[in-house]
This record gives structure tokens, sequence and C-alpha cells, in this order.
């Protein structure tokens, strides 16, 4: 593990982690549910944010493991570092950050995350750090501007009220004619659906939890079998990812 050892984890503000996500992150957005905020430290500087909140949809999400309670599971919202910290400090830090929420909020019983392989990768630390892979599936959700802006249909449908700067201060519903519609969204901004896979990962901090979960686990290599493979928003095989050296998604 090397130096990434040195990594000191601290909660920290939601202002410190959001500027951080919104510089680092590949998406340069925030996920307004996130609740708590881990920052990366190395050499007495800030690299790394994770944070956790709640999902979108919590109602349906909470249905993958049966009998979980409202406030008994999290997800990774949001994860980005930057350029200085070592090979395997994202598994690292990721581990460290699950063990601090063990530790100090024991009713968390498992925590979902998302792999988005139209922009990034397909979820390789999620599997260098014990997590289970819950879902495959093809992504239409993902909208790119033509000022390269990325927007997702359900930050869209999560608040279709909201006036936005890309429909002139317009709201989802006032060009949707108060419907959920999104191929009018993508047709009015003259943006265009970026084709990949979305990848759901779960990590079971009470490893009771797994044997309730309500969808079947998906073995690693049905990625490959499905061409979900992406690194970076590439197309890549398993061989091809164990050829890179220090992968980042």
């Amino acid at each position: 593990m090397g130096r990434a050892r040195e990594i000191e984890i601290k909660v920290i503000p939601s202002k410190i982690g959001n500027d951080f996500i919104k510089k680092h992150h590949y998406s340069g957005k925030v996920v307004n549910n996130s609740v708590l905020h881990f920052g990366c430290f190395l050499d007495g500087r800030l690299h790394g944010v994770l944070q956790y909140g709640n999902s979108l949809d919590k109602r349906k999400m909470m249905a993958l493991v049966s009998d979980t309670g409202w406030n008994e599971f999290l997800e990774l919202n949001r994860m980005a570092f930057d350029d200085y910290l070592p090979r395997n400090s994202e598994s690292y830090c990721i581990a460290k950050t699950l063990r601090m929420i063990k530790k100090q909020a024991p009713h968390i019983k498992w925590v979902v995350s998302f792999a988005d392989g139209c922009s990034c990768g397909d979820g390789t630390i999620y599997r260098a750090s014990n997590f289970v892979l819950t879902g495959i599936r093809e992504n239409f959700n993902l909208c790119q501007l033509p000022s390269g802006e990325k927007v997702h249909k359900m930050s869209l449908e999560s608040n279709p009220t909201c006036k936005r700067k890309e429909l002139g201060g317009a709201r989802y519903y006032d060009i949707t004619g108060g419907r959920f519609d999104f191929r009018k969204y993508v047709e009015f901004t003259h943006g265009e659906i970026l084709k990949g896979f979305q990848l759901r990962y779960v990590y079971f901090i009470d490893k009771k939890s797994r044997a309730k979960l309500t969808v079947p686990e998906i073995p690693f290599s049905r990625i490959d079998e499905m061409g979900a493979g992406m690194y970076k928003g590439e197309k890549i095989s398993q061989a091809e990812r164990h050829a890179i050296k220090t992968p980042k998604d």
C-alpha cells in the first residue's frame, strides 16, 4: 500500500468538500443529498474527497436489501482525487471511510454506489474494495449539452420545477408540458444522449445483510460478457484493464 497508509481521513465541512468535487470530479457537479463529507489529506493538504448521503430515489433503493430501515443505508454519492495521491489510495480511502461509518454510525448496514461507464469507468475501485456487483444496465439517461456539460435524467426529474440556465431560465416541466420527458429535453437543448453502461455496487458493512439482498449478485466476468467494460468512457476488456497500472474511475 506504500504511502497510501499515510493518508489521514477527516470529516470536513460540506463547502470544502463541494469545492473540491466541483474542481476534480469528472461531472463538475455535487449531489445535494450528500450529508457526510470525508477529506483525504497527505503531507498536510487535501487531495481527495468522498461524499455519502441519501439516494435520490431512496424508497426504491432501500428495497435492494430486505428489512432495511429508512436510515440504515447510504449512497456513496461522489468521490474524487487529484493526481498527488499514490497508487491504491482510492481503495484505501474507501475502506477507511467505511470503517469510520461502521464505528460512528453503527445503524448503517450497507452502502450503494454507481459506476458511470458513459463518462468514467466500470467500477475497478469498487471491485478492489470488496463491493458486490448487483446491476449492469445500458444507460440512456445522460445528456451532453452543446456546451459540454452533462445532465442526468434523475437530476431533472428530482427537481422538475427548478429554473435551469440551459433552458434560458425555464423549468424542465415548462418544456415537457408538465411530464417526465427526457427526450423532449434532449431535443430542446440540442443535446446528445451518451451511450454506455451504469453499474451498481453494494458494500455490506453488516455482513449478515448480504443474505437479504433481493437481486442476484453478478460475477465480475459478466462485465466483459455484456461489453460493459469501460475506462474513462472508452470500451475496455478485462485483460486491457489489468494492463492499466493505476486505474481511476
